[in-house]
């Protein structure tokens, strides 16, 4: 029922073929193929068999970037309803043929796949998962066209990428990859892309965004760049709390008039340098000092290790403000144990007087992404 192979390549490639003809020939539903290829000297070409098969349900292939190869024949992949692709050089020809060749798919994982530009799922009717991992070094999709997805997560890059049609999503969850060690903050591209999506974004009622996400619409919003109205019903932030980040979570509270749900996850996500943003606004004329004072005159702090117990104080009534007209059934506040710098029990809790929700302000010790 189910294989993993998990290996180095070296000289063992005609062993990998017949073990996994092996597998496919006792009709394997969750087949998993990891190779790690250290060197040039060894490459691993998918043999033809593995293009045929009616009982695979979940496949996961990782390939060190080497070459994922689609035979000019057909693919068929009958059962097939998820698939976890990482780091494959995939063309837009091979993507099409996957996905024609795959008519049950319902979810996708892209992590770090190179080669591909135009994702295009309309075709695919039953997909409704999709999941891409980008970053500054793997491309990826830079447009995508998924008419019929309810559930997208994205990982982008300071690379362009377009959402062409999203006219079913339900549910959305985005950040951006910027690495520290490249040293390139490409502000006004960034800003661009992100209220772009934004703008495809309008109807979804589940959002989710990540610390750099939240600061690049920050950045957005001091320099008064008009935004959209979302129905988003379900609001997450998972972010640093620091200046960098109220100006955008102050507009886009502002801005969700049907929210019901907000939860703040804070923790130390956030890797865009202060020092790139404060010179980009700079170069614009602006004070930074200036621009990260609150609307309602609140200095936060500066770095993100700084965080004050009046700071946190602080934040939630922030919150609070700019919800006190919206009919809210719930605001959820998770504070990571690893990242405060103060004890839990310093922090107050302001009086709810203008609104019938509740409040659950948490101290949660560190976990992974979706175990909150």
């Amino acid at each position: 029922m189910n294989f993993h192979l998990n290996t180095t390549m070296k000289q063992n490639i005609p062993h990998i073929n017949r073990w996994v003809e092996f597998a496919i020939s006792r009709n394997v539903e969750n087949l998993s193929l990891d190779f790690w290829n250290p060197g040039s000297s060894y490459k691993f070409e998918i043999p033809d068999f593995f293009y045929v098969n009616s009982s695979v349900k979940q496949l996961t292939i990782t390939l060190s970037f080497t070459d994922l190869m689609v035979p000019a024949c057909s693919l068929s992949w009958t059962s097939l309803k998820k698939l976890y692709l990482r780091n494959c050089k995939l063309s837009d020809e091979s993507m099409a043929k996957i996905l024609s060749g795959s008519p049950l798919l319902e979810s996708l994982t892209l992590y770090f796949c190179n080669e591909l530009r135009v994702l295009d799922l309309s075709k695919s009717l039953r997909l409704r998962t999709l999941e891409i991992n980008r970053n500054i070094w793997v491309p990826g999709p830079t447009h995508i066209v998924a008419p019929h997805i309810h559930r997208l997560r994205l990982t982008n890059s300071q690379l362009p990428c377009t959402f062409v049609d999203l006219s079913s999503l339900a549910e959305a969850r985005l950040d951006i990859c910027i690495v520290p060690i490249t040293r390139t903050f490409k502000a006004d591209f960034l800003q661009d892309m992100v209220l772009k999506m934004l703008e495809k974004l309008q109807n979804v009622e589940k959002l989710t965004f990540g610390g750099n996400f939240l600061q690049i619409i920050s950045l957005a919003e001091v320099r008064g760049v008009p935004f959209p109205m979302f129905k988003v019903k379900d609001l997450t932030l998972e972010t640093v709390i620091f200046q960098y980040v109220i100006p955008g979570i102050e507009r886009l509270l502002q801005n969700s008039p049907n929210l019901k749900k907000l939860t703040i996850r804070a923790r130390d996500t956030n890797t865009i340098g202060e020092e790139y943003i404060n010179n980009y606004l700079k170069l614009h004329g602006l004070d930074p000092d200036q621009c990260w004072r609150s609307k309602d005159g609140v200095v936060f702090n500066k770095f993100r290790w700084y965080l004050e117990s009046k700071h946190a104080t602080s934040f939630v009534e922030l919150v609070l403000k700019n919800t006190k007209t919206l009919k809210l059934d719930k605001i959820v506040i998770l504070l990571n144990e690893r990242y405060l710098r103060f004890k839990f029990e310093e922090l107050v809790v302001p009086t709810l007087s203008h609104n019938n929700f509740s409040i659950a302000l948490l101290n949660m010790p560190m976990t992974s992404d979706d175990d909150w």
